[in-house]
């Protein structure tokens, strides 16, 4: 005896995730190259008020030609620090199919040197990364006037 028959549909307790990706138009900036160009894409993705004000932590999506397919702020923080969910990091990486990362901040001082918590959440990632089999190819911290490469300076 089947007593599901005349029954009204399940309703579930929970939510559908959805999730969505834009292509934009394509840009005129070709596969990054070098530090070199991923500073010139931050200082157009930076607002240049605040550069100097708060920090900011952007994650730069890459596809396996190094072409940016996506960016996301992750964290907008305050004057000394901004607090990093890698959940959200990678949320993005997945959904537009990064098979690379570059991470960069900002640091309001001026100051290039990474800070101990600079370094750590860079290993953490690194880690996540090498789980997902996403690269993290840089971590570069950037100020108003110059930048630094964690790969270039051997820190990744």
């Amino acid at each position: 005896m089947n007593t599901m028959k005349n029954q009204e549909p399940t309703t579930f307790a929970f939510g559908e995730v959805q999730l969505s990706y834009k292509k934009k138009r394509k840009s005129k900036f070709d596969s990054i190259r070098s530090s070199k160009d991923v500073e010139w894409i931050l200082r157009k993705i930076f607002p240049k008020s605040q550069i100097n004000f708060r920090e900011h932590f952007y994650a730069l999506y890459l596809n396996n030609q190094n072409k940016v397919v996506g960016y996301q702020l992750i964290s907008l923080g305050g004057i000394t620090q901004t607090v990093i969910d890698i959940r959200i990091l990678f949320s993005g990486a997945i959904l537009c199919n990064s098979v690379g990362l570059i991470i960069c901040h900002n640091h309001p001082s001026g100051k290039l040197k990474p800070s101990e918590q600079d370094l750590k959440i860079t290993k953490k990632i690194a880690k996540a990364c090498e789980i997902l089999d996403i690269k993290l190819l840089d971590h570069i911290i950037i100020t108003d006037k110059t930048y630094l490469s964690f790969s270039d300076d051997c820190l990744l």
